[in-house]
């Protein structure tokens, strides 16, 4: 089993690619574009429970990165905003997709509705719904796209800021270590100063006992010669 720091990473990504590839096929090719009805929906709402998966996966790279060496993490993290890109354009082709099926649903409807009104306005009063129907759901797409887009902003900022904040705690950490080794060394010195002032009191309370002995010596020696 790979144990290195970013194994997890690859591993993820690898798994995220994989479940992009089969939502784009389900939105391209597959039965998101060509099917009908039931059929169509069904689809996307597997898609959508694909994309959810896919979110989660992205937040686990993001999370993933923060383990990985300073030394490339630069080239991860650009791996990282495109798998972000990927998502966002998933979604945005899942919210395409929906527009589709309603404006088809809408469609099928007023063409019902049509053929089977004897009134003559009735025409262009359905074809007035059908488009403001479109454009509400036009507006609606845009606000979400513009939504998702700010949140992929916000969460962006959100990586760089922990990053920072990483960075800046291991400076703190290696400004502790170093101040507590300038600790130490510093209890060293002191202690080594402390020692040398003891030997020099010994040094001058030897020296002061010898003097005094000889002041006496000499004393005693005069002392003598005049008794």
């Amino acid at each position: 089993m790979d144990t290195s720091p970013t194994a997890l990473f690859d591993s993820y990504e690898q798994d995220f690619k994989q479940l992009v590839q089969s939502i784009e096929e389900k939105l391209g090719d597959g039965e998101g574009k060509d099917g009908r009805g039931d059929d169509r929906k069904a689809t996307l709402r597997r898609v959508d429970m694909e994309l959810e998966e896919a979110d989660e996966m992205v937040s686990q790279l993001d999370i993933e990165i923060q383990s990985i060496p300073q030394s490339v993490r630069a080239h991860y993290h650009t791996r990282l905003r495109e798998a972000k890109s990927q998502l966002s354009r998933s979604k945005k082709a899942l919210t395409d997709a929906r527009a589709t099926v309603a404006r088809a649903d809408l469609l099928s409807s007023s063409k019902g509705g049509l053929y089977s009104s004897d009134d003559p306005y009735a025409s262009s009063s359905d074809r007035s719904r059908l488009l403001d129907g479109m454009s509400v759901l036009e507006n609606g797409t845009k606000r979400l796209e513009e939504s998702q887009r700010m949140a992929l902003e916000t969460e962006g900022h959100g990586a760089e800021i922990l990053t920072n904040l990483r960075e800046q705690r291991e400076q703190i950490e290696n400004s502790r270590d170093t101040l507590q080794r300038a600790d130490v060394a510093i209890d060293r010195a002191s202690s080594t100063l402390k020692a040398m002032v003891r030997r020099m009191y010994q040094q001058r309370a030897i020296t002061y006992s010898i003097i005094a002995v000889l002041i006496i010596l000499i004393v005693v020696i005069i002392w003598e010669k005049l008794s």
